[in-house]
């Protein structure tokens, strides 16, 4: 991609409106826009992390036998009710609306956007099970949420508006449900690790809400965070606060001696028992012909509040810092000069680049040494080829490692070999 072409342009300076770190820097880069408090697009920039992130997750819940689907954010009120969920004394973060006045789809017209999809998707799913035959099956999607928080001041970390993957299990017994539990927990880990913050992440414990006493969250630490951890050093699983009274020690070893930390969840899972398929009549015929509830569970990550977290532990003074898993290319070519020994050989490097299926984002822009290489320590892509005159007189190009800040020279014609091996 030529930098030329990108249609966002770099800011020295971030939005006055912006406190949260993730979203100073995300906004300066190019990789979102505000759209109002919680609310944002993703840029080009953006999206290629968005995506990278979710193939990351996708590539790990089918691991688990994860089948993906997408489903409808507009929720039906009369399923909602049945499972206690649409009063607001009962879920108070609900973006509702009605149909114009004359269409039925149900008495009174009332519509909902998804914060969650639990009941929708049981409902669903009411259609599809009716013998033990049939179970269990792991269904899962990336779908935008809405939830009418009342604060928004943390960027991407916490929206109105966001992305989240959301898997759901459905097994024939408790001990089924466990057991996949358990391969989610341990998916989520991998996920983690992929994404490059698995030494920060922490298995919480933490109150399981509406769902069920306790649930397991993931908390990254980052002084951005919002939840207060108590962490075990020696087990590396922390308490969230919330249940900090039930649990003054380790849940798995009785360490007493837990490290008070700021953390940011980046995901949760959950074992939601029979409330959902009792509610919403989701039953399945056992061997001898009997009814029995569907056994559930459900396993979200925030996707977009994950690449919050992401700017806010991988960045310096500088500018962002991504990991290459997740970063929107690999490599940023950087042409420093307009003479034309650096222009042939950035365009000819940029051509080999592509023709070796290599992404790249190449600054072709006629701007100042000083404003590209700013630009490229703010967008934070891993790699910089960086090309002078004077570097170019030696048969070399220098190649900066943006996390470490390592630099290295390496022979013009021996460039993708030396960056590819």
């Amino acid at each position: 991609m030529r930098q030329s072409k990108l249609f966002t342009k770099t800011r020295k300076e971030a939005p006055k409106d912006e406190t949260s770190l993730n979203a100073k820097l995300l906004t300066r880069a190019g990789f979102v826009y505000k759209e109002m408090a919680g609310v944002y697009d993703y840029l080009p920039l953006g999206l290629r992390v968005i995506e990278n992130i979710k193939n990351i997750i996708r590539k790990e819940i089918e691991k688990i036998d994860g089948q993906e689907l997408h489903m409808s954010a507009l929720q039906n009120k009369d399923l909602w009710e049945k499972s206690g969920r649409w009063p607001d004394k009962n879920l108070d973060v609900w973006f509702k609306t009605k149909l114009h006045s004359g269409e039925k789809y149900h008495e009174g017209g009332d519509l909902g956007l998804a914060t969650t999809h639990e009941e929708p998707l049981t409902n669903l799913l009411s259609k599809y099970i009716d013998s033990y035959k049939d179970l269990p099956i792991y269904i899962f999607q990336f779908q935008n949420k809405f939830r009418n928080e009342l604060r928004s001041k943390s960027g991407l970390m916490r929206g109105r508006e966001f992305l989240m993957k959301d898997l759901y299990s459905f097994c024939k017994t408790e001990d089924e449900q466990k057991e996949y539990f358990e391969k989610a927990r341990k998916a989520y880990l991998k996920i983690f690790e992929k994404l490059g913050i698995a030494d920060t992440t922490y298995i919480t414990y933490a109150s399981g809400g509406s769902f069920s006493k306790y649930s397991i969250e993931f908390q990254t630490i980052t002084d951005a965070g919002e939840d207060t951890i108590y962490v075990c050093e020696k087990c590396k699983v922390a308490v969230n606060k919330e249940i900090v009274d039930e649990h003054k020690y380790c849940p798995e070893c009785g360490n007493k001696e837990l490290v008070e930390k700021k953390g940011a969840e980046v995901g949760n899972i959950f074992n939601l028992g029979t409330k959902f398929s009792e509610a919403l009549d989701l039953k399945y015929k056992d061997e001898n012909g009997k009814e029995n509830p569907v056994w559930m569970g459900s396993y979200g990550i925030g996707v977009g509040r994950v690449m919050g977290v992401l700017a806010e532990v991988f960045s310096d003074d500088k500018g962002l810092k991504w990991p290459e898993n997740v970063a929107p290319y690999t490599f940023h070519l950087i042409r420093l000069s307009e003479s034309d020994e650096v222009r042939k050989t950035s365009e000819d490097l940029y051509k080999k680049f592509k023709g070796n299926n290599i992404e790249v984002l190449y600054d072709d822009r006629d701007k100042s040494v000083g404003e590209k290489l700013a630009d490229a320590d703010l967008i934070g892509i891993p790699y910089q080829i960086i090309i002078g005159e004077k570097s170019l007189e030696k048969g070399i190009i220098e190649v900066k490692n943006r996390k470490t800040g390592e630099t290295k020279e390496v022979d013009k014609e021996k460039i993708i070999d030396d960056l590819t091996n």
